[in-house]
């Protein structure tokens, strides 16, 4: 049986976080040839010496800042000009400023809006005429925090990015139909990252999340990057503006 994504040209956002490093790397096993970008290109440069090491293929773009429309272009331009198309663009790539409404940082609202929210907008829109050629999988990163407010997470700028993030996938899938583009989000729960991992230091914070989890469990950036392998295959063909809740049952009570 044949990889389910041998020589696709998978465009992964944010590899050198740990959710995007587990997706360049299963997507890698897969047999896809991933371009990557990071803003940070110390851990961006050990996701593609580890994607090598397999045997993969990878090339990426870091510093790369995707909230700037330039480098939007110059990303999507490294992928036209090494491959020729585009067959998936992950857009996995953000960052959360948390803080209550209370704290009365605007800051973190507008910072936390230009890099989860604006910045699958501008990418998508930058690549779109590549993805429309070639009839692309999207796949775009929601959360649990869309759908539920949870009780200890200052969340009120991630609420809504992250809502925003599945309501613009439904509308990216609906432009898109006409050019076989099919446009799905993964809704992560609580998930062992290096930007929970200072959060998860608390015992207590840690214990009353896991009790909202079915499964008893913190989930792993690889059981993300599994369900995003699956939609950016053809197994995934009769699937398009759905978000998939990969949460341990998070929000199910």
């Amino acid at each position: 049986m044949a990889p389910r994504l041998l020589n696709k040209i998978c465009l992964i956002t944010g590899t050198g976080g740990s959710m995007g490093r587990a997706a360049a790397l299963k997507f890698a096993e897969e047999g896809a040839k991933i371009v990557g970008c990071d803003i940070n290109t110390v851990t961006d440069a050990a996701t593609i010496k580890a994607v090598r090491e397999l045997g993969g293929e990878m090339i990426s773009m870091s510093p790369c800042d995707l909230t700037k429309r330039e480098n939007c272009e110059q990303f999507v331009n490294l992928a036209i000009k090494t491959y020729g198309r585009i067959d998936v663009l992950y857009n996995n790539a953000a960052m959360v400023y948390m803080s209550w409404l209370d704290d009365g940082k605007d800051d973190d609202w507008y910072k936390t809006i230009d890099q989860e929210l604006s910045l699958v907008y501008l990418l998508t829109r930058v690549a779109w005429p590549y993805l429309k050629e070639s009839g692309a999988s999207i796949i775009n990163v929601g959360s649990a925090n869309g759908w539920i407010a949870i009780r200890g997470v200052p969340a009120i700028a991630h609420t809504a990015t992250k809502g925003g993030v599945i309501a613009m996938t439904r509308q990216f899938a609906m432009e898109g139909r006409e050019h076989g583009i099919r446009a799905n989000s993964i809704s992560p729960g609580l998930i062992q990252t290096l930007q929970t991992a200072p959060l998860l230091e608390d015992p207590q914070w840690r214990s009353d999340l896991t009790q909202k989890i079915m499964i008893g469990r913190i989930g792993q950036p690889e059981e993300i990057a599994a369900v995003a392998s699956f939609l950016a295959s053809d197994e995934s063909s009769y699937i398009t503006a759905a978000d998939i809740r990969v949460d341990g049952g998070m929000t199910a009570w």
